[in-house]
């Protein structure tokens, strides 16, 4: 099972990082379409908060696992951006859990 942990800031709800670990168990080794699902929209985000906004988040990838996490942004319109990516790559986790859930499990982490 893949376990995605969104963490997200007390003060204003806004998404200071994420983990996710684990392989999903879907299908063999090459042919996990919930993995691969994962990992594009995982790293896609990103990627595109680095192209798109300049922003780079302090990331961590091996096998099977990836983190990333937001410093601070002093550009209000930035910061507005990067949430957005960031929010779109919640939406887009969730809905691969609506379709396999027995194979995600996506928790939100209050900090």
């Amino acid at each position: 099972m893949i376990s995605v942990q969104i963490t997200r800031s007390s003060e204003l709800g806004t998404i200071v990082g994420f983990e996710i670990k684990g392989h999903a168990g879907y299908a063999k080794r090459g042919e996990d379409i919930v993995c691969a699902g994962v990992s594009a929209v995982t790293v896609g985000t990103v990627n595109s908060i680095e192209i798109l906004t300049g922003v780079s988040m302090d990331t961590s990838m091996k096998n099977g696992f990836l983190s990333g996490t937001l410093g601070s942004v002093d550009d209000s319109g930035i910061s507005a951006k990067v949430q957005l990516l960031l929010e779109s790559m919640v939406v887009m986790l969730n809905d691969i859990a609506e379709s396999y859930g027995k194979y995600i499990k996506i928790q939100q982490v209050i900090i």
